[in-house]
């Protein structure tokens, strides 16, 4: 017969064999926010799920944030569409949620870790959108977690970013149809249909 390969005789698989990468930071990153994506990357493929992400990102009253806006963000910095982020994509995300913070925290006058209906309408003007108090206190109800009353609920951090991107997308939508820009449109019901779906998708 044949004599057995001697141990040793073929060479290691190199690391980053059958597409996975060497496994470290990029250059130049930050070794803080390197340190928090190993941490949550629970599964080790250098890549965050939105369970992966949700599963790490608190409210102030510790209420895990809200599966949909993780998903939401998820899906504004999923450059490649592979329904996950790596590491440059989620140190984008992470100034986002920062960014978003440092706004939350300017209009939760009362510092409670909430956005009532009056902070809501003063984010929002200050965003150049003049709604209406009634469309305020039903935007504020939808995204109110605990369901309080109508009127006087108010939205946790996560649901505030949700509420506000869901305008904008909404607003962006309609600037579609609004090609005089004078705040009314005519659209079919399919039109209508598209729109709505656009949005949730």
């Amino acid at each position: 017969g044949y004599p057995p390969p001697q141990q040793g005789s073929y060479p290691p698989p190199q690391q980053g064999y059958g597409g996975q990468r060497p496994y470290g930071p990029p250059p130049g990153s930050d070794p803080q926010l390197w340190n928090w994506f190993t941490a949550v990357d629970t599964d080790h493929s250098g890549q965050l799920s939105v369970d992966e992400l949700q599963r790490a990102l608190v409210n102030g009253d510790w209420s895990p944030f809200n599966i949909e806006t993780v998903r939401t963000m998820v899906n504004m910095f999923d450059k490649d569409n592979s329904g996950t982020i790596d590491f440059n994509e989620f140190a984008g995300l992470w100034k986002y949620i920062e960014d978003w913070k440092r706004c939350f925290q300017t209009f939760d006058a009362d510092n409670s870790g909430n956005i009532d209906v009056v902070e809501m309408r003063n984010a929002l003007k200050t965003f150049g959108y003049n709604l209406s108090d009634q469309f305020i206190r039903v935007l504020v109800q939808k995204f109110d977690k605990y369901g309080h009353a109508a009127g006087k609920g108010n939205i946790t951090f996560d649901n505030f970013v949700q509420a506000c991107v869901t305008v904008k997308t909404l607003t962006d939508s309609f600037r579609q149809f609004d090609t005089d820009n004078d705040g009314w449109i005519q659209i079919n019901y399919e039109q209508f249909l598209e729109l709505v779906i656009r949005q949730r998708t």
